[in-house]
């Protein structure tokens, strides 16, 4: 019988049982006593609770007649989630407070000793975001947006959706199909096809006032969304060579849009092409300090003019200093 097989046999032979001894379970599975105490201490390890009785006539019995989970995790399954959990702390995730009640229950389903290696890990494990002084694997302090759920809830119905949005003091409407739901610098972004102008738009979920599905008689079939998309495609503007050090930064971060593909086997040297819009202002400056971030292990093919004017003012600046 394999290790696997004989564990989960034991499990439901002790599981039914008021009390049992390592003898037994030695005579019944016809194995070593170390062999039997390895097999209860995983047993225990994978959050059976298991007490042990002291004494000539000792041995161990399941605390309440528990009854055997249907999903079991192991010791490294049970790190990996909670240090999951403590790697997300403060990145406005929705359903956090689902995330929280998740952890309260995984926290009651394992033993003292695996409880003991999570504080542990979230006392020597810092993440970027993590407040040092306050490490607590169940912090309710990194609320999203109220309507982030709601909006998850509905699109996961409906991505036809009617959005209101806050825009300085007046509430806008937006008939949009939701193409994707994306976090970016911090913040929720909604891209979508607006219905009404037929055309592209970003709508940031931090403004949104309410959000609700569109009527179906005053929507455009999903096909003829995607022949306006295809139209409306910008053309490349900006292509840049990157190497070993400019992709380490480009993997550090980039803008969602910004895609590479590698140009040799071994990812060293890559290729970026893309459309930017020199008409937007903060577009503009956004990848000016961004190119400027990849660093010198990047050779310009061809980028617009724009670029290259708000480039050399950053260099003139930073040479006056």
């Amino acid at each position: 019988m394999k290790k696997v097989e004989r564990i989960n046999v034991i499990m439901r032979y002790i599981n039914n049982r008021a009390h049992f001894t390592i003898s037994e379970i030695m005579n019944e599975f016809n194995i070593s006593r170390s062999t039997a105490i390895r097999d209860i201490r995983e047993i225990e390890a994978m959050g059976m609770p298991l007490v042990a009785e002291v004494g000539r006539d000792g041995g161990y019995f399941v605390m309440n007649n528990s009854v055997l989970p249907t999903v079991r995790f192991t010791d490294n399954e049970i790190k990996a989630l909670f240090i999951a959990f403590m790697a997300t702390r403060n990145l406005q995730l929705p359903y956090l407070k689902s995330r929280h009640s998740l952890a309260e229950k995984l926290l009651g389903l394992i033993s003292q000793n695996q409880q003991d290696d999570l504080v542990l890990l979230n006392q020597i494990l810092l993440f970027e975001g993590t407040n040092p002084h306050n490490p607590d694997l169940l912090d309710l302090s990194d609320l999203p947006h109220p309507m982030l759920e709601q909006l998850i809830q509905i699109l996961l119905k409906d991505r036809y959706l009617a959005v209101s949005v806050e825009e300085g003091r007046e509430i806008k409407s937006y008939p949009i199909y939701l193409m994707r739901l994306y976090r970016e610098k911090s913040a929720w972004q909604i891209e979508g096809f607006d219905l009404a102008e037929e055309k592209r738009r970003i709508i940031p979920v931090d403004y949104l006032a309410d959000v609700k599905p569109y009527p179906e008689k005053k929507r455009i079939s999903g096909k003829k969304i995607a022949e306006q998309l295809s139209k409306q495609e910008e053309a490349i503007n900006l292509v840049v060579e990157l190497g070993p050090k400019a992709i380490a930064q480009f993997k550090k971060y980039h803008p969602l849009k910004m895609t590479i593909s590698y140009t040799n086997p071994y990812q060293t040297t890559a290729i970026l092409k893309a459309f930017l819009n020199v008409h937007h202002p903060d577009e503009l400056t956004e990848i000016t300090n961004w190119l400027l971030f990849l660093g010198a292990d990047i050779k310009v093919r061809e980028i617009p003019k724009e670029v290259v004017e708000r480039l050399q003012e950053r260099m003139d600046a930073f040479g006056g200093k």
